[in-house]
């Protein structure tokens, strides 16, 4: 790091110290974070808490969790409430938080909510977006690249907002890439459920898919184990599974933890806005980006690398909705 780059780290790390002193003198900043799922999950709900733990670490102040939430209303809720009780600022990870979010923030005005990945607002409530949607189009355009059957396929669980807006973007770069090539898309209702992904995820391959673009937490596991047995192609998201396991191609990252990081150095620095929602995409490519398996060829880089520039110079609008049949796996 230059000398300059180091003095301007100084200031900025000796501006939010002296921010985080003035608010504990006159409360002290307590966050607290719900997570509806794991945060060992190896995927959303941990990339989330780590992002969490980072900013109790950095910025000092007192972090505490509350995982394991089923992503139902009724519990979410019930969950923030008792975290409001006594946080200053309380961070619902996941938009499948956003409805609950938005009943508890205004049963308590005096905290300050955030959700990420959602898009809700209130006087005393921002979302915080990291743009998976924009890795996820890299995803699709990837996917049409290396396939060599013609036929790829995309699997999750909940329909969350977040989750949707992937899918779609996936389904989208799939089409910029060749728009002959044939899009499977599965929710099976269940992040978690290893069984349950690998049941699906044999399916695809009976149907001819070769690459299989998962948006999973804890049941990936049983997607990896049933493509690695059936020489399926994998990409995965959130962190680089590149990295992890060679049945993946590619990953499409989302550094979802930044979000709740921001989201705390926001409020501590003074810089937090209420009512507003925040998003990261592909121009900060520490949070959002594409890997990929050392076996893809420069040309395909090369055209993820142009895509990219694209997404970011705003020359190509990522969409988010999409509309069609979804393929269905028989109980």
């Amino acid at each position: 790091m230059s000398r300059t780059l180091r003095f301007r780290a100084a200031l900025a790390a000796f501006a939010i110290a002296a921010s985080l002193t003035a608010a504990q003198a006159d409360e002290p900043v307590r966050v607290g974070g719900l997570f509806a799922g794991r945060i060992d999950d190896g995927g959303f709900m941990q990339a989330g808490y780590t992002g969490l733990a980072k900013a109790g670490d950095a910025l000092g102040v007192t972090i505490d969790y509350t995982d394991g939430i089923k992503p139902e209303p009724d519990l979410l809720a019930e969950a923030l409430r008792a975290l409001a009780a006594d946080h200053t600022l309380v961070i619902a990870h996941g938009g499948q938080n956003s409805a609950a979010a938005k009943t508890v923030a205004a049963e308590f005005p005096d905290v300050t909510f955030v959700v990420t990945q959602g898009g809700v607002t209130g006087d005393n409530l921002s979302s915080y977006e990291v743009l998976q949607e924009q890795s996820a189009f890299l995803a699709g355009v990837l996917a049409a690249r290396v396939t060599k059957t013609g036929t790829v396929g995309h699997m999750s669980g909940i329909k969350v907002k977040p989750g949707l807006k992937g899918r779609a973007a996936y389904i989208a770069g799939v089409a910029y890439a060749d728009p002959d090539v044939t899009v499977l898309t599965n929710f099976s209702g269940d992040q978690d459920d290893n069984a349950l992904s690998a049941k699906i995820a044999n399916a695809m391959a009976d149907a001819g898919a070769d690459v299989v673009f998962t948006m999973l937490n804890a049941g990936r596991t049983g997607a990896i184990d049933a493509m690695r047995e059936r020489g399926v192609r994998q990409i995965g998201n959130v962190v680089d599974w590149t990295a992890i396991d060679p049945v993946f191609v590619g990953s499409a990252m989302a550094d979802s933890g930044m979000a709740l990081f921001d989201a705390v150095s926001d409020y501590v620095s003074g810089a937090f806005e209420p009512g507003v929602v925040r998003r990261i995409g592909l121009d900060m490519p520490e949070a959002v980006s594409l890997a990929v398996a050392d076996d893809v060829p420069q040309a395909v880089r090369d055209e993820l690398a142009a895509v990219a520039a694209k997404i970011v110079a705003g020359e190509i609008e990522v969409p988010t909705e999409w509309e069609g049949e979804e393929f269905t796996v028989a109980d």
